[in-house]
């Protein structure tokens, strides 16, 4: 049995993609939730094998929850699925450790296959969102290596580098040794073939492994 966590704020949306879910009989909807505020507290509840994550929504965007899931240790395998397929937006989500992006449109047929791919701890991007990836980004090939190769982890401490923290001061916001948050960064800068802190976070946020904000 694979147990699901739905994330949506339309309620319409959410209650179609559970019914067509629940034909099969290998899946089961543990929780469907409209206030993605509540998703880190529902994860911690259920603890699903997979995560259905909208991007867009109130309060919390889903990029905001992967964020929020890296801070609080959470590594649940998320698929974002929405009706954007915007090659920064899939970037992005990957970067912050969801492992699938499926646009609404999807037949059932894929949606089933990415959600046992995900729950065997894989990785599925739509083909058709890959392809426009290729198509509308010339350094695809390079961002797709550095995204596989940089862990969640390593991504979150590189999002923390940029907006100017000091080693100490990632390893009091994510809980960890300053001895571990050395470990990572260098493990970050052999990963991304830079020699400082400053150049891995202005190759980061060139490449789009990181956002500004």
């Amino acid at each position: 049995m694979i147990n699901i966590v739905i994330v949506d704020d339309q309620n319409l949306v959410m209650e179609g993609i559970c019914s067509l879910l629940e034909l099969n009989s290998e899946f089961n909807v543990v929780a469907k939730i409209d206030d993605s505020t509540r998703v880190v507290e529902t994860l911690h509840q259920y603890n699903p094998d997979v995560l259905l994550l909208d991007i867009r929504m109130p309060k919390m965007d889903g990029l905001e929850v992967l964020r929020a899931m890296q801070y609080e240790g959470i590594d649940t395998p998320t698929l974002m699925l929405t009706t954007f397929d915007e090659h920064k937006l899939v970037l992005n989500s990957l970067s912050l450790g969801a492992k699938g992006y499926l646009r609404k449109d999807v037949s059932l047929e894929e949606l089933t296959d990415a959600i046992y791919t995900l729950s065997a701890k894989g990785s599925w991007i739509q083909p058709a969102v890959s392809c426009q990836l290729k198509s509308n980004s010339e350094c695809y090939s390079q961002q797709v290596q550095l995204l596989e190769s940089l862990t969640a982890g390593e991504t979150e401490v590189l999002r923390l580098i940029a907006a100017g923290f000091s080693n100490h001061e990632i390893a009091d916001a994510l809980h960890k040794s300053s001895g571990r948050i050395r470990n990572i960064v260098t493990a970050i800068l052999d990963k991304l073939a830079v020699r400082d802190r400053t150049q891995a976070a202005l190759k980061g946020l060139e490449l789009g492994l990181i956002s500004k904000n």
